[in-house]
């Protein structure tokens, strides 16, 4: 078994708690500012917590269909946040999990900074491409940008 990881950083102008609060409504706002990666995110086990269970739609803009992940971390207190997929096509018959672990650092000018490791657990040593790693990286900043965005729009 062998692992293959991205990390992706994004500086915000907003607060870490601001940006925090913007994650957890990820389920609501991911499909609205990128459905081309995110049909749809439905909780079919739990109320949020750690423990709860997802599934997740993909659209059209990614070469995967479903997955089902699970929340490990969520630490409002130290704006960290992690959940693993266990489950579909999303693991790219490759891995047996992928692990999502984000950590919103507070920045000296107010902001903050986005950092989230992505590491997929393979089931032999075969990796993902590095096509799909820098994919994957650009996609995740576009849709925390877009978050971002929809939630200044809101307030």
């Amino acid at each position: 078994m062998t692992t293959a990881t991205i990390e992706v950083e994004v500086a915000s102008s907003h607060s870490a708690e601001k940006v925090f609060k913007v994650l957890c409504d990820f389920d609501a706002i991911a499909p609205k500012v990128n459905p081309s990666v995110f049909k749809s995110i439905e909780t079919i086990e739990g109320n949020g917590a750690v423990g709860t269970v997802k599934l997740i739609s993909f659209g059209d803009g990614v070469p995967f269909t479903t997955g089902k992940s699970k929340v490990d971390v969520v630490d409002a207190s130290n704006f960290t946040y992690s959940y693993t997929f266990f489950e579909g096509d999303v693991l790219m018959g490759i891995a047996n999990s992928i692990t999502h672990s984000i950590k919103i650092t507070p920045s000296a000018n107010g902001g903050s900074v986005y950092k989230q490791t992505v590491t997929y657990n393979c089931i032999s040593d075969e990796k993902p491409s590095e096509e799909a790693l820098n994919f994957e990286k650009a996609e995740y900043e576009k849709t925390f940008k877009a978050m971002e965005a929809y939630a200044a729009a809101q307030s």
